[in-house]
Order: structure tokens, then sequence, then C-alpha cells
């Protein structure tokens, strides 16, 4: 099942070079992403209407894009603008465009209806922007269904087992956090708080703790405005105020995994992990490195559910008391997908 009408990140902004192009399939879509000279992104279909030649192994030539097998060049909304030696352009010569929007050293696409395509819909990323916080991005290819990558991260039940040694912590503690799920009919919130806990080694690193920590982990999911599921957690001295928002005597973590299927079964999961953890410390670089073992963890672990969803695709889950979030949040990503069948959009 593929959500079309809505915004993905196609790429980091870094990615796409002046000049050059990158190719990604994107809801089982080939689409090429390049930069013009006058530094705009542009999305079209990655295949030459003349020969299916992708459009990704050719040349970017000021604000065209021309095919490497005969030389058909393309504007940046898909038009074709010249075929060598011939005059008149057929209107069938063109491809598809998709809407791009640059925003947060991100680039989005809206792969659906692009009449709907609102930019003003696309949710903020300020960490990327703001000198207080330090950013690292890092884009995985999963083997496994982009819905699974929502359920990992709507129910961090999972986060003592699968991460242990990172930033992981007491299973009893996870399982026993006074959990809260506020459901709108647009957004899920995973609310959950774990007083007097004991840090785990990634929280020593960054804050410094000497003791027990009151913890939080705060998921925020509103997909109508982009495939993202943005994480906010952290720890403070217990007893300090963090439940009240007293948080400067600890440390924040923001993590942003943007989602964007790939296939039925393959996914790019692009992530950015932000901390206010001061870089002069070193404990930014450390931290990142944690997290590169953690999503690393997840990456495995996703593909082996995937492995055997794919030996008995019919199959269903049971489902167990943590699953609150991740129910509402399938809940909701159906009713957007029987709402685009309705539309004849499904896919």
């Amino acid at each position: 099942m593929f959500i079309k009408n809505t915004w993905y990140v196609a790429a980091f902004a870094a990615e796409i070079e002046s000049g050059k192009t990158l190719a990604r399939k994107l809801l089982n879509k080939p689409v090429v992403l390049f930069r013009t000279e006058d530094s705009k992104i542009a999305a079209l279909e990655d295949r030459c209407s003349h020969r299916a030649m992708p459009l990704s192994s050719g040349h970017v030539d000021g604000c065209r894009i021309r095919c490497a097998y005969h030389g058909v060049e393309f504007e940046a909304d898909g038009k074709c603008a010249r075929i060598p030696n011939q005059e008149r352009i057929p209107p069938a010569a063109n491809v598809r465009s998709y809407p791009v929007v640059e925003k947060d050293h991100l680039i989005w696409i809206w792969m659906g209806d692009a009449e709907l395509a609102d930019p003003a819909q696309i949710i903020d990323s300020p960490e990327h922007n703001d000198p207080k916080w330090t950013w690292r991005p890092y884009n995985f290819p999963v083997n496994a269904d982009w819905q699974l990558i929502v359920d990992n991260i709507m129910d961090l039940t999972h986060v003592p087992y699968i991460h242990a040694g990172t930033i992981g912590g007491n299973p009893e503690q996870h399982y026993g956090a006074e959990t809260k799920v506020e459901f709108d009919g647009k957004r899920v919130e995973l609310l959950r708080k774990m007083p007097n806990s004991v840090p785990p080694r990634s929280y020593i690193d960054a804050g410094g703790f000497k003791g027990r920590v009151d913890r939080w982990q705060e998921v925020r999911f509103e997909p109508a405005r982009g495939m993202t599921l943005r994480v906010n957690a952290g720890g403070c001295d217990a007893g300090t105020g963090a439940y009240e928002g007293r948080r400067d005597n600890g440390f924040e973590l923001a993590n942003n995994h943007f989602i964007t299927p790939e296939t039925e079964t393959t996914s790019h999961y692009l992530w950015t992990i932000c901390t206010t953890a001061d870089p002069a410390t070193g404990v930014p670089d450390k931290l990142f490195d944690q997290f590169f073992d953690t999503i690393t963890e997840d990456e495995q672990t996703l593909a082996l559910q995937q492995e055997r969803i794919n030996d008995d695709p019919g199959r269903t889950f049971v489902g167990i008391a943590s699953d609150g979030a991740v129910n509402q949040a399938r809940r909701l990503l159906s009713a957007m997908a029987e709402a685009e069948e309705g539309q004849g959009m499904a896919a």
C-alpha cells in the first residue's frame, strides 16, 4: 500500500550537486532529481519518452536534462524542449514532472495529484537551522515495507531489547513507562515518561549524569504533512522538573525519521539525529556513532521481519498491549489510502 497524496523526502539537499543527476525509485516509480543552473531542484520521470533510456544517465545542461541515447532534451517541468534535427515536437514527448520543494536541507517530493501539492503543509525540521542544535543526516536502504518502519518508531518498547548497548535501558522501565497516546484523526502522538531511570550509556555520554534521570520520549506522526516521525527524547537529573518543561539542565535529542517507500518491500529510510550537547565536548560525534549503530540494528530487525512476512504474506499479526500508537497510526494510514482509492489513485 502506498499513500501518494502527501510529501516524502526524496533526498538530502546535499546529495544533489549542481550539474549532476540522482536516480531514485519512489513508490515504485523511477525518478531522476537534478539541480538546474539557477539552483532549483527538478524531479522527472526517469525515462526518456523516445526509447525508455533512463534520463539519470544523461547530462544536465543549464536548466535542461539531455538524454544520453539520442540527445533529446527536457525542461525542468518535463516539457520536451529539443529533438535533434527535428522542428516539430509532439506533446507525447513530454515526461511527467513531480512537485519538489527544498526546505530545511531536505528535498521533498509529491508523488500524487500535483494540484493537491501544498508546500505550506510540509512539516518543519527547525533543528536543521538552529545553531543550538548539532545534527547529522543518514540514508539507509531498508529491505522492508515502509509501514514496518512506522510501526517500529511508534512502539518504543523494543528499545531495551534491540538497542540494549546504546539507548536501551531497563526493559521493565520501558514496559512500565507512563504512556499516553493521543489521536485526533490527523495525527498520532505517543508520550512516554520514565522517571527515576538508570540512564543508558548514550545518555551518560551526552549529559554527564552521575545518578538517575527522568527520561521522556515523545513521538509525533502527522502523515498528511509529510511521511515523517519526529521523536523528541532526552533526560534530566531525577526530580529537577523535566516533566514540567524544565529541561535546560539535561540534554535533548531530536530524531527525524523520514520514511519513503521504494517498492512494496523496500524503503528509503532517511533520518537526522540532532542534539543539544555541546559540540566542543565531542559528545555529538559519540552520539552520532551510537545512533548509526542503533538504526543499523533497526534495519536488520526490519529486514528479518520482512523475510518472514514474505514467507506467509496473508498471515496477520497478533496484537499486544503496547500496540496502541501503532494501531492508531495504521488506522490513520488506512483511512488515507481508502480516500485515495475512492479517487482512483490506489496502488
